[in-house]
């Protein structure tokens, strides 16, 4: 059956949105966007270069001395009303989701839910910033803070999720006072968009959200500019390292949230039915382009043929095809470009014999062949030094390898230079608090995986990045304290 068409109905005007007027001939040239599903062009998208950056910074920068001033239970409902808006057009942005990266339709239709939860949370904390009293001596004084936003921020999202994404940066931001110019990937540029067109909707001013999907070029020019206050970026580590060099031209602070390996480490007394059906999600989720996915499986020794038999049996069973169909649970990578890489990848590990292949690996045919479709990928037996045990791969592939203690399996769960997620499978309490702060991870997720908790902080360390999203963390990344110190 061939793949149903994308539902180009719903994709929003594609120009430019800075402050409140559209442009559609912009300097960055024009990106035409492919759905996934069948590798039809669905709509150009105009790009921002640095004539439009700079004027969405110069707008933002001229509302943002009001919006700070703006009480803070306004803003706290004028972000309800935005989760309101978003609620009522839920339907339309899942389907928006679907077409932007062929996330399957029963997956994109819970994301709407994820983004109203960030944003009714984070307009809770609008109210609610503040600073404190600090004690003072020898001398007697009042001394006290104040916390204040960064002014411009410009923040940086990616395709793999783009309306979560939005909702988990833009909440935090505008609750803290500060203005935004969003740029979204090329790939994905049509949910940000529309979220831009809802905030207006919901009432905030003009100038207070600007929208300016953009290519590399226009992304380094935004970082450059001289009236941002600060950058946060979702992405790739090598992305990751052009924008600091951006940002230290005007010293900018920079936050990252970066990719990962995360680990499922399953010992030998965990529930291996509910840790297969996890593990499972490293690859099926996203079509395992998540850069917290656990794409690799250590697992003890004692259970490790029973696990590989579980995870490769189910794998076969998963439904791969149609991202439009609603018992569809896995659809294509986003494009022919990631699809050769990823293939790529599965190549040159079965040419280096760097583990065994037991199912996957190839770019599926028939009513699929003109997507973007890769079958779930299982290897055994991976060599912790190579290239599928290192790299994020994005895709949709597992890697698995055993081990045989406790300090085996976090030598092999610390022994890559990324830090973003760890999943611990113990019946063993004793052994999840150990592992978990033993572990290199900025999460850590045992027995299971609650999804993206708005009130939780979600970020990495070494290479996966520095700074946090979710929770007060979240709200702090975007407040700086003055302290005000009066002589009594």
């Amino acid at each position: 059956m061939p793949v149903t068409a994308a539902p180009t109905d719903l994709i929003p005007d594609t120009g430019l949105l800075i402050g409140e007027t559209r442009s559609t001939d912009p300097t960055g040239g024009v990106h035409q966007h492919v759905y996934a599903g069948d590798g039809r062009p669905t709509a150009e998208v105009p790009l921002g270069g640095a004539v439009e950056m700079d004027t969405a910074v110069r707008t933002a920068r001229a509302a943002q001395a009001a919006w700070a001033a703006t009480r803070g239970n306004v803003r706290r409902d004028l972000l309800l009303r935005l989760a309101d808006l978003v609620e009522r057009d839920a339907a339309d942005l899942a389907g928006l989701q679907t077409l932007e990266n062929g996330c399957p339709r029963q997956f994109a239709s819970a994301m709407p839910g994820v983004a109203i939860e960030h944003l009714r949370y984070y307009a809770g904390w609008a109210d609610k910033i503040g600073g404190q009293v600090v004690p003072t001596w020898p001398v007697r004084a009042v001394d006290y803070t104040l916390d204040e936003p960064y002014g411009v921020v410009a923040l940086i999202i990616p395709w793999n999720g783009p309306l979560v994404s939005v909702a988990q940066m833009l909440a935090p931001v505008l609750a803290a006072g500060n203005v935004v110019v969003l740029k979204p990937s090329e790939l994905a540029p049509f949910t940000a968009l529309r979220i831009g067109e809802l905030a207006l909707e919901a009432g905030f001013p003009p100038g207070v959200v600007n929208v300016v999907p953009g290519a590399a070029a226009g992304g380094e020019a935004l970082v450059r500019h001289p009236d941002i206050g600060k950058v946060h970026f979702t992405g790739g580590g090598n992305t990751a390292r052009t924008i600091l060099a951006a940002a230290a031209e005007h010293l900018v602070p920079v936050g990252l949230e970066l990719g990962g390996k995360s680990a499922h480490v399953v010992f030998g007394d965990a529930d291996i039915r509910m840790a297969a059906r996890l593990a499972m999600s490293g690859v099926v989720a996203l079509s395992g382009q998540g850069c917290a996915n656990g794409t690799r499986v250590l697992v003890h020794s004692s259970v490790y043929d029973e696990m590989l038999r579980t995870v490769t049996a189910r794998l076969a069973r998963v439904p791969v095809g149609d991202p439009a169909q609603e018992r569809t649970m896995m659809g294509p990578v986003v494009s022919e470009g990631a699809c050769r890489r990823i293939l790529g990848v599965v190549e040159r590990a079965r040419g280096a014999r760097h583990g065994r292949l037991l199912s996957g690996g190839e770019r599926l045919g028939g009513d699929l062949a003109a997507g973007y479709f890769i079958g779930p990928t299982v290897f055994a037996d991976v060599d912790p030094a190579s290239e599928l045990a290192q790299e994020e791969i994005f895709g949709p592939v597992l890697a698995f390898t055993p081990f045989d203690s406790e300090e085996e399996a976090l030598r092999l769960a610390n022994g890559t230079r990324y830090g973003l997620g760890a999943y611990l499978h113990t019946s063993d309490l004793r052994t999840a608090h150990r592992v978990s702060r033993a572990v290199a991870a900025g999460s850590v997720w045992v027995n299971g995986v609650p999804g993206v908790l708005p009130s939780a902080p979600f970020g990495g360390v070494r290479q996966s990045g520095w700074g946090r999203i979710g929770g007060e963390a979240g709200v702090r990344e975007f407040l700086r304290p003055k302290n005000v110190w009066i002589a009594s």
